[in-house]
Parts: C-alpha cells; sequence; structure tokens
C-alpha cells in the first residue's frame, strides 16, 4: 500500500485536539485512529504494538538478523489535527496529472492559486491532494503518519536489512501536549525523526525557546465625572505596558531567527484587564533578556502607579533543541545524505514555532525534524502530493539503511 492511500484512510478519522480539555488525551476521538493504527501494525506482524492510557501509540520493529547491535532509531508523528478549522468529515480531492494552475475548491468555491502559493507551481504533473474548501485536510501529521507506517510496511515486505525500528504516534501535538507524557525509555530508540514538517527535503534542527506571560492589571473604577487624579483605568494601563515592549518585535515583522513578543488576547474594563503573550526566540541570551523585559514594564508600572497594580506570571513552555541535536549532528548529517539519494537537495530553515522534537531532545531523545510533503497546515488550503509522499517514504526508508550499523 502506498502512502497516499493509508493517508487517505486516516484523514477521515475526526481527531482534532481541544486547548480547553485537562483530559489525556485532550480529546477521545483521537483514541479511534490509535486503535485503527495498532491493528495495522499488528497485521503488520510488530508484537508489542499497543495503544496506552493517555493515547500514544508504540510498536518496536526488531532488527533483522546481522545488525542487532545498532542502536535503536526512531520515527514519530502526530495523529490529532489542529483546532480553530473543522478536522470532521474530511472530504479529500484528487487531481491527478495536476495542470499547474487554480484549484477551485468545490464545497466552498474557494481558489487555490499559484500566484499566492507559488510551491503549486512546482507540484505541476504530480497528483495533487486538497481539501474541498469545508475543513482542513489533515496532512499535518497524518501524512506523516501514513508514511512511517508504509516505512514499516516496505521494510518488512521487501526485506530490507534494519536495525531496531521504534514507532511513535502521539495524541495533542496541536495543543501543545505531544511530548508531556512519551515514555522515552519504553519507546527504545537511541535517536529519532519527527515526521511533521512541510516539504519533502526539510530538515528542522532549530526551534524557538518559548515562554508565555499571563498578566493582570488592577485598576480604580470611580465615576467619570469625578475621576480627575482617582480613576486607575486598567485597560489604559494594558495599552501603556504593550506600547513599552519593541513596537516592530512581533510576528507580522519578523522572520526567520528574529523573535517576538505577541499579544494573544487582551479582556477587561476599567477595574481589572487580564491579557497573555507569547515570548518567542532562538537565541538563549536574547530569549532571556526577551523575559527580562517583560518583568521591567511590570516592575515600572508598579513603581508608577503602586504596588500590585501589575501582576505578572512568566512561564517557559520549551526550549530551543539545537543545545541538544548538535552533540549528536550525525541525525543532521545522515538526513541530508537519505534526502540527496532521492535526488532532492536538503532545505534547513528554523522552525518558528515548537515542536515535539525539542521537548524530546529534553528529555533526553536527541529528535529533529523531517518534511512530509505537505503545505498550507491547519485550513482548508492544505495540500500535499502522492509523489512528495512516496519521496518522504523513501527518504525514511534511507535512514533505516544508514542506522543499521550504528551502535
Amino acid at each position: 500500500m502506498r502512502a497516499y492511500e493509508r493517508f487517505l484512510q486516516y484523514v477521515k478519522v475526526y481527531t482534532t485536539s481541544d486547548p480547553e480539555s485537562a483530559s489525556h488525551p485532550t480529546t477521545a476521538r483521537q483514541l479511534d485512529l490509535g486503535r485503527m493504527l495498532v491493528a495495522q501494525l499488528e497485521e503488520l506482524g510488530l508484537k508489542d504494538a499497543r495503544l496506552d492510557e493517555y493515547g500514544y501509540v508504540y510498536a518496536t520493529l526488531p532488527a533483522t538478523p546481522g545488525c542487532e547491535q545498532a542502536a535503536g532509531l526512531g520515527f514519530i508523528a502526530h495523529m490529532d489535527t489542529a483546532p480553530g478549522t473543522s478536522g470532521e468529515n474530511v472530504n479529500p480531492q484528487i487531481h491527478e496529472n495536476y495542470d499547474g494552475g487554480d484549484v477551485v475548491l468545490p464545497a466552498t468555491g474557494a481558489v487555490l492559486k499559484p500566484a499566492e502559493f507559488p510551491f503549486l507551481s512546482e507540484m505541476k504533473g504530480q497528483t495533487l491532494i486538497t481539501t474541498d474548501g469545508s475543513t482542513l485536510l489533515g496532512a499535518d501529521d497524518k501524512a506523516g503518519v501514513a508514511e512511517i507506517m508504509t516505512m514499516v510496511e516496505r521494510l518488512i515486505r521487501e526485506g530490507r536489512p534494519h536495525g531496531k525500528i521504534c514507532i511513535g504516534f502521539t495524541p495533542d501535538e496541536e495543543v501543545g501536549q505531544g511530548a508531556d507524557l512519551f515514555d522515552v525509555d519504553g519507546f527504545g530508540a537511541a535517536y529519532a525523526y519527527t515526521v511533521d514538517g512541510d516539504d519533502v527535503g526539510e530538515i528542522s534542527y532549530e526551534n524557538f525557546n518559548a515562554a508565555a506571560a499571563a498578566i493582570k492589571i488592577h485598576g480604580l473604577s470611580v465615576h467619570p465625572g469625578s475621576a480627575k487624579n482617582t480613576m486607575r483605568n486598567a485597560l489604559s494601563l494594558a495599552m501603556e505596558y504593550h506600547a513599552a515592549l519593541p513596537a516592530f518585535e512581533c510576528p507580522e515583522h519578523t522572520e526567520g531567527r528574529e523573535g517576538f513578543f505577541h499579544l494573544c488576547d487582551l479582556q477587561g474594563d476599567v477595574s481589572e484587564a487580564v491579557f497573555h503573550y507569547i515570548i518567542r526566540d532562538h537565541d538563549a541570551d536574547r530569549f532571556a533578556v526577551r523575559k527580562a523585559q517583560m518583568q521591567q514594564v511590570a516592575d515600572r508600572l508598579n513603581e508608577k502607579y503602586g504596588a500590585g497594580t501589575v501582576e505578572l506570571e512568566l512561564t517557559d513552555s520549551y526550549r530551543n533543541m539545537l543545545e541538544k541535536i548538535r552533540p549528536h549532528f550525525h541525525l543532521v548529517e545522515n538526513a541530508r545524505a537519505a534526502i540527496r539519494a532521492v535526488g532532492l537537495t536538503p532545505v534547513e530553515s528554523p522552525i518558528r514555532g515548537g515542536t515535539d522534537g525539542a521537548t524530546l531532545s529534553y528529555k533526553g531523545l536527541p529528535c529533529p525534524n523531517l518534511g512530509t510533503g505537505g503545505f498550507n497546515f491547519h485550513g482548508p488550503m492544505e495540500c500535499i502530493t502522492v509523489e512528495k509522499m512516496d519521496q518522504a517514504v523513501e527518504v525514511l526508508l534511507n535512514l533505516a539503511d544508514l542506522y543499521k550499523d550504528r551502535g
């Protein structure tokens, strides 16, 4: 079975995670795909395939004779799809021999245009898979799941020599919890790759350092007719706080390795205002400076308006995986070789976000990220091609080959 055939099965399963849920997994529907994958892994002969109580799927493909000394190599993808755009009743559209032009999505009439998305021109002649315009597609990351499953099937069916291959499928990656309860010790791999990126040939081994800031401002509400020298408008102070941060260091004005402060929401009235930021930077020192800036602004406003006016809570979210990948840079070098072997040029770029691999790397499982062949994740313009998925599978097979003798 080719990767796209598995993919078309998986996208039909509704697996959207829920950021407001306190359960693990955050939605029971993710278990539906987990059970399907366990059954398919068992059909392939993986005797230890299992779904744990938190919604994680694990399985091991034992080493072939002569490769038993190779260190365990892991491949990981996530089963959930992103909240925000519907992931229910996905109706994928197949465009064979895509002509490189505009694609009308039939459910809504929305148009996928090469003028807006130049990568479409490179897909001319391929079999393009899109949404119908009413949902996301789910290539993030059911494409990665399908590619890993197809790699496992081909290793077995074709009798390819390989070391121990460890398979992991996670829930709740889209709500930032995908690696939280991952059993690194039980997984059994020395190294791993997440397969959760964009175009095939992509390698990501840097990501943002990340923190969240929750701010509460206590105002004083009095009648506006007699407010002079008495009222303390919490909303005005919230705007004063925001204005004290660098105006152009925000997502809409940054790219590459440039960090930012991102105001996510603001609610309140004269008496109280509550707002939240996310803080991002690839560089650890600049990241520390950004957090210090947040505290300095709070301290100055408290000096100006009185102690306790501003309450700031800073919470670290994840760290840049590069620090943990550097001592195991063979992961990047071998990924480059695996990609070149399928006729592609590796593309290496820092992730302007997070990844399960970052958390796993800090848990002791060095884990860069590879591309799946998908584009426009998280929305109705999402797409992928059959051919790019086939190439992604070849990359994974090449990695299994490169690691079969590595202890």
